[in-house]
């Protein structure tokens, strides 16, 4: 996303101080701030721009920590960041078709941006490029938390009524990592589909690509996409495919059959139940001996492969080329609203909205070696994987 064209944005809302037939209200203004975080052997810094991610930091099978996920050493770098470097992204994450949908007998236009059709992840000026309120932070704790506050009027970027979000971090001694994500919508419908943005690279953020981690993932289909990354509404099966990661399997070893590298969404296996985790991603670095283990209350998640990282100079100076990080981002389904066979992604005064994941990071044991070899629990049920 280009944010330098959040100024004008701005400045044209202000101007005709209305969309979609929604009064503009005047934002409150925070100043932007760099929280940090540690427990055991676990620290983080986040930042109420774009409710942000800026480090994790965690030992490896030495007990040398390390930094693992992709970004910038200051706040000032994420406002021109065309990256989503850690961001929460929103209101509905990932493409929705031409920027328009219809939702109880009315049409919402909303401002496309990518290549002037569709909107990708929230359109200009959205979640990503928000300053959030700072409502709490716990550091002196077993498990210090920061909690982010955004109020989203009614109309912002098109989207139909007011949303207040909120977003918590916490950190567990165990080396886990808990987010959170909450809305509300005050007065009418609306969609909405959150996504934390974070580049992940367990071999240190500066290491070079991710190709070598293997990855698992508990999910055997995909939903296909047409030839402008929109999907098509149908489901099909990953096993024999290069999207095939019911077993473990190095990242790289298929990527070259796909054009660019891997972004598309899965089926994540398990009880289509809002309240129950489920399993759904194990990645692992064999020269760190990092494993981060993903569990996600949602029913999809996109895996991206950093394809479009170009020669961005990141923490430390480090230049982030193609494949630098992975994003392994649980979600509802893309242009879910154009598909009714898809999960909605539809909130309502009466039906709030939850999501949470957990990262739980440790050293590779012969057990998690053994483990390798075996099927997972999305495999053993792909006889009934069209259930959806």
């Amino acid at each position: 996303m280009d944010k330098l064209c959040l100024l004008l944005s701005l400045l044209l809302l202000g101007a005709f101080g209305f969309v979609n037939g929604g009064k503009s209200k005047e934002k409150k203004v925070f100043k932007v701030e760099v929280i940090e975080l540690k427990t055991g052997n676990i620290s983080a810094k986040f930042t109420n721009y774009g409710a942000s991610v800026m480090s994790i930091i965690v030992p490896d099978k030495n007990g040398k920590p390390g930094d693992i996920v992709l970004g910038y050493d200051s706040t000032d770098a994420y406002k021109n960041d065309e990256t989503y470097f850690g961001n929460v992204v929103g209101r509905v994450a990932n493409r929705i078709r031409d920027g328009r949908f219809s939702l109880n007998g009315k049409e919402y236009q909303l401002r496309p941006h990518e290549n002037g059709k569709h909107l990708l992840h929230g359109g200009h000026g959205a979640l990503a490029d928000a300053i959030w309120e700072v409502k709490k932070v716990k550091k002196d704790v077993a498990d210090p938390t920061v909690l982010f506050s955004y109020d989203s009027p009614d109309g912002e970027e098109g989207f139909p009524g007011e949303v207040k979000i909120t977003v918590r971090y916490l950190l567990r001694p165990d080396n886990r990592l808990r987010v959170t994500m909450k809305a509300k919508a005050i007065k009418q419908a609306t969609p909405l589909n959150l996504v934390q943005h974070t580049y992940w690279n367990l071999g240190n953020h500066d290491s070079g690509d991710i190709l070598s981690e293997e990855l698992q993932l508990f999910a055997n289909q995909i939903t296909p996409i047409d030839n402008e990354r929109i999907p098509t509404g149908k489901l099909e099966p990953v096993k024999g495919t290069p999207y095939d990661f019911l077993e473990s399997r190095v990242i790289g070893s298929r990527i070259n059959q796909l054009p660019g590298g891997y972004d598309i969404n899965y089926v994540i296996e398990g009880p289509d139940d809002p309240i129950r985790m489920k399993k759904t991603a194990i990645v692992k670095d064999p020269r760190t001996g990092r494993v981060m283990k993903l569990t996600s209350n949602q029913p999809g998640m996109q895996f991206y492969t950093g394809n479009l990282l170009k020669d961005v100079k990141g923490k430390g100076g480090v230049i982030y080329k193609a494949h630098a990080g992975l994003c392994l981002l649980t979600q509802g389904f893309p242009d879910a609203v154009h598909h009714p066979n898809f999960p909605s992604i539809i909130v309502s005064p009466g039906k709030p909205y939850k999501h949470k994941m957990q990262f739980k990071f440790k050293i590779a044991s012969d057990k998690d070696n053994k483990s390798d070899g075996k099927k997972s629990d999305a495999k053993k049920s792909d006889k009934n994987s069209d259930r959806r």
